[in-house]
C-alpha cells in the first residue's frame, strides 16, 4: 500500500516538535552512535530500525506498567507501545535528514475483544514511502527492515474488521497522542487508545 501524505510539504515530514523532539540530546547522541556504524542514509535507517525494534521493549510484552510518548522518554527509559516506538524512530529518522511519517493500522486484540488502532512509521526512500513496523518481535510476529516489499508485524485481515489506513501524518494522530498523554499506565491505557481513525 502505498502511504498518502495528509501534508503535501515534504519538509513536514522532517520537523521537530513535543513528540517527536528529535533536537534533544538523547535522540541527538543516539542518532549520532547509530550514524557512526553506517555508510549511508540506508544503512542508518536499517540500523535505527532495529536498535528501536530490538532495544527498546514493547512495554505490552515486558510487562512494563510505564506509558511513554515522547521519543526522548521512549529512548531514554526503553520501553514503549507501538505507538511510542514509532514516535522513537521517527525522531531517529529525521535527526539524520530522512523523511519519515507516522501511519495507522485498525487491528483485533488478541484476546478477540474489539479493535485498536496500531502505529508504525513510513520512510522515503527513492521517491516512495516505505511502511515499517518497529513494535518488536515476539512468536508470531518476524517485523523487517525492507524497502523492497513490506514486512511488518501484521497483515490485517479485512474479514476480522481489520485495515490500513492510508493516511500518512507528519505529526501522531491527535486521539492517539491523546490517550497516550492521560494515560496514568499501560493497563489503563488498553481503555482509552482509540479504536478507529
Amino acid at each position: 500500500m502505498e502511504p498518502i501524505q495528509e501534508n503535501p510539504d515534504l519538509s513536514a515530514y522532517l520537523a521537530a516538535d513535543e513528540v517527536i523532539d528529535h533536537h534533544h540530546p538523547r535522540v541527538r547522541e543516539t542518532a549520532a552512535r547509530l550514524a557512526r556504524d553506517a555508510e549511508d542514509s540506508y544503512a542508518y535507517a536499517a540500523l535505527a530500525f532495529a536498535y528501536v525494534r530490538d532495544a527498546v521493549s514493547h512495554s505490552h510484552d515486558a510487562g512494563d506498567p510505564r506509558v511513554t510518548w515522547r521519543a526522548s522518554d521512549v529512548l531514554a527509559r526503553g520501553t514503549g507501545v507501538c505507538h511510542a516506538k514509532a514516535h522513537a524512530l521517527t525522531a531517529l529518522l529525521r535527526a539524520e535528514d530522512i523523511p519519515t511519517g507516522l501511519c495507522y493500522q485498525r487491528l483485533a486484540h488478541d484476546d478477540g475483544g474489539g479493535h485498536v488502532v496500531h502505529g508504525l512509521v513510513a520512510v522515503r526512500f527513492g521517491g516512495a514511502w516505505h511502511r515499517q513496523d518497529p513494535r518488536g518481535n515476539k512468536p508470531g510476529v518476524d517485523a523487517r527492515f525492507s524497502l523492497d516489499g513490506e514486512r511488518l508485524a501484521f497483515v490485517p485481515d479485512r474479514e476480522a474488521g481489520e485495515c490500513d489506513y492510508p493516511g500518512l501524518y507528519a505529526a501522531p494522530h491527535p486521539a492517539v497522542i491523546g490517550a497516550l498523554r492521560s494515560a496514568p499506565d499501560r493497563a489503563r491505557l488498553w481503555g482509552t487508545l482509540p479504536t478507529a481513525l
